[in-house]
């Protein structure tokens, strides 16, 4: 797609919004705000996914087959694209300097982009091999990163589309990116993943086992006491300020911090791909699925 007239499509797109009345929730509707409407304020996409939250309660997404980054502004509501060269990025996360983290699986590497949109590799490759296409990411609060590696053959690429490592694992790379470690290696495809507040608490999402864990993560930042958390896999995931976990795949299904489901979302949607908070105070569910990118005011807000 030609990106000038993509950028005008945003625009065209960020003065419609569609009201969708998507049935009850399940069970436990205490956590969406009263009487609101599931609303699609941007479409036009060929595939969202990977929505991260800034300070301010911006919310940047991707578009990984057209290769672009989208900024939603807390001010404005309007969107805008943050970059036209994302390296292919689809989980994205924020660190503590402001930077925003991609999955950028174009050439299999994690990338790190400032503020302005400038792009640098953080990694390219894991004992001395390429990673398999690294999806999602979570920043522990010490700075150091933990990501899913699965493999999904991707049409773009010009390299041998074959698993590049011997097993679809999790990471974790110290903060100052010298050292690199597998922390995960029992699961069958690791997709979602995301951590509380404190650092203590991670959740991996096995999509292709169909399940989801939790870890503790210890002083060495090694994943200790795997639980299982879930019966159901996840592409996206997120928490709330109650320890609730958000799943994504059929809509959006909300866990309680004791893996009990407590809402389901429903989406018209094939696929939805991932969620997070944003706004300025945090309280509204950004979530990305197929073509489109969705919001819900919330009764609680993300942390």
């Amino acid at each position: 797609m030609n990106m000038n007239h993509f950028a005008r499509c945003l625009f065209l797109i960020n003065i419609l919004f569609v009201h969708f009345s998507f049935g009850q929730i399940m069970d436990d509707a205490s956590i969406v705000k009263n009487e609101a409407n599931l609303l699609k304020i941007g479409s036009g996409f060929i595939f969202t996914e990977g929505p991260a939250v800034d300070k301010m309660g911006n919310v940047f997404f991707t578009d990984q087959p057209n290769n672009t980054i989208v900024k939603w502004s807390a001010n404005s509501g309007q969107l805008n694209i943050f970059s036209d060269d994302s390296g292919r990025a689809n989980g994205l996360y924020f660190d503590q300097n402001g930077n925003l983290l991609a999955c950028a699986d174009m050439d299999n590497q994690i990338w790190s982009f400032s503020p302005d949109g400038k792009h640098k590799v953080l990694l390219d490759s894991y004992d001395g091999k390429k990673l398999n296409g690294p999806n999602d990411l979570w920043v522990h609060p010490n700075g150091g990163i933990f990501f899913t590696d699965p493999l999904y053959k991707r049409n773009y690429w010009t390299r041998n589309p074959d698993r590049q490592q011997d097993g679809e694992h999790v990471y974790f790379m110290s903060p100052d990116g010298k050292k690199v470690e597998r922390v995960e290696t029992t699961l069958v495809k690791p997709n979602g993943i995301v951590g509380s507040a404190n650092g203590k608490l991670l959740y991996v999402a096995d999509i292709g086992g169909k399940k989801t864990y939790s870890y503790r993560i210890n002083k060495n930042n090694q994943l200790i006491d795997k639980k299982l958390f879930a019966e159901m896999g996840s592409d996206g995931m997120t928490l709330d300020q109650k320890g609730n976990v958000y799943l994504t795949g059929d809509g959006v299904t909300v866990f309680n911090k004791k893996g009990i489901k407590i809402a389901h979302i429903p989406l018209n949607a094939r696929w939805t791909a991932n969620v997070c908070f944003g706004g300025s105070d945090k309280s509204t569910l950004f979530i990305t699925a197929m073509d489109g990118l969705y919001t819900l005011d919330m009764n609680v807000k993300g942390l």
